[in-house]
């Protein structure tokens, strides 16, 4: 006696169709797991029996072997318990067999048949429609999340029994509902919803660090900020996600599928139509920034920056091997994790904000001139932040510290976020149109290479370029940086073209150098 019922695999976002084969025959009860399976999957042959003996039937008294075919992809998860206990109800002749194969299961069972809920279900829909299936049964509390995904028809389930009872077309029993999934505590993440009440007016001052600010939003440039303890670093950083747009449906999405592996998605609203914010402690490990895990290898926070922004504050204080793990998702927009066995690729297309102080005490220079730090001090501390990483950084800036009467005018000054966000609305919409038919959004996504064939600035203002070039003062990743920059100064500014005064002025947001006129009179009121 066989049956099969079909489930999915995932390898980090990618998912694969499987099926869950049963085979009921004579010799010595015994029950085996084949194909690949970790220690959880192996542990679903005990949650299945106890959830079928308790859904109302015995388990087979003979040898049973469930094979997780393709044998040649390893399996991870629990969420196989839901088809392999329907496949031995299949085997048995207890359901009728061809629904099962029109369909895609996915559930933890309980050892009394309830059903648990689990991490991935949205990239495992992706992946089952993909396949060709267009109905999946979840557990009841992760039907939202399957809902997002268009084409599909997804019934939710709360027990083992009740799932039998819809095959069979029987009166369905009243369970207990599902709980949604435990969140995890140890990843700090901060979604923006929690930022959405602050103003970009609240900082007093720092007219330049508030327009690096903007320029950062308009492009989605990296920016690193250097100043004083209490200057308003972190202030800066968190008013950033209240400038960005909301995501398209189609980042909205890509950026759901990473919470819904990592098991931080809400089950209550599981579309995040906002960018989200990610700000680790300096203390989290490479695993916890990068991704990774002893069994299951799950993503990081520079996956689940993805479409938003990653804030590294005291950025010095993380390890260097955190650091330096960022350097090839900057420039790639993914992460590969490796492991003995396994090789996981996820999106990490995020906008980097650094914040640090100039010195291991932080006054070098500050106001009251009280620093003891030597300069072998300083000049450590400050390479704790290796020269490739600063090198992919677009945008730098000196932090100051402002006296008392600047910090009283400042306050009456500033302009609200309110009326600076429209202003990155429109110069992202202007870049959206110019890049419509590329594969690019951004003027931080395209390729110096591009953006010089097929949108080359005139002879002036490329001088400017290549007198720094000349100098010795940029390296050519620098100068498509200062490229990009341009772009990004004449889209807030509203012009065609970048001209001589908008590289300029990309040369000093890269230089942390004053700025001046008209991009100056954006961050300051009447």
């Amino acid at each position: 006696m066989a049956a099969y019922t079909r489930s999915v695999t995932l390898d980090g976002l990618s998912g694969r169709p499987i099926e869950i084969e049963v085979d009921i025959s004579n010799g010595l009860p015994k029950t085996v797991v084949v194909g690949l399976p970790d220690t959880t999957v192996n542990e679903a042959r005990d949650r299945c029996r106890s959830a079928v003996v308790n859904s109302g039937t015995t388990w087979p008294d003979q040898r049973v072997t469930i094979n997780l075919a393709p044998s040649s992809l390893p399996k991870s998860g629990s969420h196989y318990d839901l088809a392999i206990a329907l496949a031995v109800f299949a085997a048995k002749h207890l359901i009728p067999i061809a629904p099962l194969h029109e369909a895609v299961f996915l559930g933890e069972l309980a050892l009394d048949g309830r059903l648990r809920a689990i991490r991935g279900v949205l990239p495992a829909t992706l992946a089952a429609v993909e396949a060709g299936y267009h109905r999946i049964f979840v557990p009841e509390v992760n039907v939202p999340e399957a809902e997002l995904v268009e084409g599909v028809t997804v019934i939710g389930l709360r027990s083992l029994r009740q799932a039998v009872a819809l095959l069979l077309g029987e009166e369905e029993p009243i369970d207990p509902p599902v709980p949604p999934l435990d969140q995890p505590q140890t990843m700090t993440w901060t979604g923006s919803e929690r930022l959405a009440n602050l103003d970009l007016s609240d900082i007093a001052g720092q007219d330049e660090a508030r327009l690096s600010i903007v320029i950062a939003a308009a492009g989605g440039h990296h920016l690193a900020m250097t100043g004083p303890p209490g200057i308003g670093k972190t202030m800066l950083a968190q008013r950033l996600p209240g400038l960005l747009p909301d995501l398209g449906y189609t980042q909205s999405i890509a950026t759901s599928a990473v919470h819904s592996v990592a098991g931080v998605l809400s089950s209550d609203s599981p579309l995040l139509t906002r960018p989200p914010f990610l700000d680790p402690h300096h203390t989290a490990s490479p695993a916890s920034i990068v991704g990774g895990g002893s069994r299951a290898i799950r993503p990081g926070a520079m996956s689940l920056a993805h479409n938003g922004v990653l804030f590294l504050d005291e950025a010095p204080e993380f390890a260097s091997n955190v650091l330096n793990a960022l350097r090839q998702p900057l420039e790639s927009g993914h992460v590969v994790v490796s492991r003995a066995a396994q090789t996981v690729a996820y999106p990490a297309q995020f906008q980097l904000i650094l914040a640090s102080n100039p010195c291991p005490c932080g006054l070098s220079s500050a106001v009251s001139n009280q620093c003891e730090c030597t300069p072998l001090m300083r000049r450590r501390y400050k390479d704790r932040i290796s020269g490739p990483i600063r090198d992919r950084i677009d945008i730098h800036r000196n932090l100051t510290t402002l006296s008392r009467p600047e910090l009283a005018n400042a306050l009456s000054t500033a302009r609200p976020t309110a009326e600076i966000a429209p202003v990155v609305a429109a110069a992202r919409k202007r870049q959206t149109e110019r890049f419509r038919e590329t594969p690019w959004t951004l003027n931080c996504q395209v390729p110096g290479v591009e953006l010089r064939k097929h949108w080359p600035l005139d002879q002036h203002a490329r001088s400017l370029i290549d007198q720094q070039l000349r100098a010795q003062k940029l390296s050519a990743r620098s100068a498509d940086r200062i490229l990009r920059l341009s772009w990004t100064v004449a889209d807030v500014l509203g012009h065609d073209l970048p001209d001589a005064d908008d590289v300029d002025s990309a040369l000093a947001l890269r230089g942390s150098m004053p700025l001046r006129g008209q991009l100056r009179e954006l961050v300051q009121g009447s």
